[in-house]
């Protein structure tokens, strides 16, 4: 009966099973929603009995599912084992690299990948670029080889390596009062409005604890999903932000913006590589993590080398782009 059902039906089962909805299946998969309809029934009427039941909105797992969910993972399991096991035969001349990184991360990481690529272009890398809730799903679920986080979560059990300085820093428009100002003190930028990514994201989460530790409350204007829709609010004159320094590195035009001086500021923290623990790695992740050591130090020095503006005391945090 199931010799009948093929990997990619089996695929398509999983990533529904997993998110218990068809649309963020589809999304995972790049397959269209009646394409995923397709494969499931398809998968269904092999198996003989249903798979899913939806009530109402929701997607639910009948008991047959919660045992071909089972069937699956061994599988997918079983295939990632041999994969690594066919990389190490071949070193790191071949292979497969899948990677899950945070929305902010995008504006470096592909920067190391292509570099990577170009060292070992026998590798196909998979690269999933999404926000932080996400990607903490990700590595619960093992989808993927590593993980790039910003804020590292609490109460997971997964292995944790610095590689790159993130440093976040307070931006305001160029025409903003506060631009000219020096050692200006948080409170008062308890004044103004704040334009935050949704919550969950790791930069908002250290802003808010920056500031909760002082024993301030920001006023929070509106929330954006994305980092570049922040930048042009900021640009607009809509409020002020917290964001990391790399969100400023590839710009071509940021004349509209200004690094505000204040104390406290900028915020020191760290990218990670994360992987869930005694996750067996591949060569390939092996030699991509390996890499990211050595290139994300050079990395740091080319768009990390003095921000221009900055009092004496900040000298060190290196300039990320002439026109700050």
């Amino acid at each position: 009966m199931m010799k009948n059902a093929t990997l990619r039906q089996l695929k398509v089962f999983e990533a529904v099973a997993r998110n218990l909805s068809y649309t963020r299946a589809a999304e995972e998969l790049y397959l269209t929603q009646p394409t995923v309809s397709i494969q499931l029934k398809q998968l269904a009427d092999i198996v003989g009995q249903p798979l899913l039941e939806q009530i109402g909105k929701r997607v639910y797992l009948t008991d047959t599912g919660s045992e071909l969910l089972k069937v699956c993972r061994d599988i997918f399991d079983g295939l990632s084992r041999f994969e690594m096991l066919v990389s190490d035969m071949q070193g790191v001349k071949a292979g497969n690299l899948s990677l899950a990184i945070i929305s902010t991360a995008k504006y470096f990481v592909p920067r190391l990948l292509g570099l990577f690529c170009q060292r070992y272009p026998g590798i196909d890398v998979s690269l999933k670029v999404t926000n932080r809730e996400r990607v903490l799903q990700r590595i619960a679920d093992n989808q993927d080889d590593l993980y790039v986080l910003g804020q590292p979560p609490e109460h997971m059990d997964i292995e944790l390596q610095p590689f790159l300085e993130n440093p976040l820093v307070v931006l305001a428009a160029r025409t903003h009062p506060l631009a000219a100002k020096r050692n200006i003190p948080p409170q008062r930028l308890v004044e103004e409005a704040f334009l935050m990514r949704e919550p969950g994201s790791g930069t908002r989460l250290a802003t808010e604890q920056f500031f909760s530790e002082r024993g301030l409350t920001l006023k929070v204007r509106m929330e954006l999903g994305s980092n570049e829709a922040i930048k042009q609010a900021v640009a607009g004159g809509l409020g002020i932000a917290v964001l990391s320094a790399h969100t400023l590195a590839l710009e071509r035009s940021i004349d509209d913006l200004a690094i505000l001086d204040v104390d406290g500021f900028p915020i020191r923290r760290h990218w990670y590589l994360a992987h869930p623990k005694n996750k067996q790695l591949s060569v390939v992740a092996q030699a991509f993590l390996e890499f990211l050591h050595v290139e994300s130090k050079l990395l740091g020095e080319k768009y990390l080398q003095g921000i221009t503006g900055f009092p004496a005391k900040d000298r060190e945090l290196k300039k990320i782009h002439p026109h700050i």
